[in-house]
């Protein structure tokens, strides 16, 4: 029987945050450091770390400043097929 484990919007944000945050630890780069690198504001990056609150854009700015391009690139792209009607309908949508 499969388990099934319910998150909320607001811990899966979180989730993300405290990853990059440990990312950013582990390149020893300072929040005011990856300020600069990314063009993220020092106050945005606080507030993501400690909140998860941050727009789209500056999310792919500082994923894209700590090397991890790929990880936003890849969003959406292994999501499994519910059926063939989802197979069907993507096709007629290129």
């Amino acid at each position: 029987m499969q388990e099934y484990i319910w998150e909320t919007a607001e811990e899966i944000i979180l989730d993300v945050a405290k990853r990059l945050r440990n990312v950013r630890r582990r390149r020893k780069i300072s929040q005011e450091e990856l300020s600069r690198l990314s063009g993220v504001s020092y106050g945005s990056i606080k507030r993501f770390e400690s909140t998860g609150q941050i727009s789209f854009l500056s999310l792919t700015k500082l994923a894209m400043a700590l090397g991890c391009r790929d990880e936003i690139k890849d969003l959406f792209t292994s999501v499994v097929y519910l059926g063939i009607e989802e197979v069907r309908r993507e096709g007629n949508l290129r």
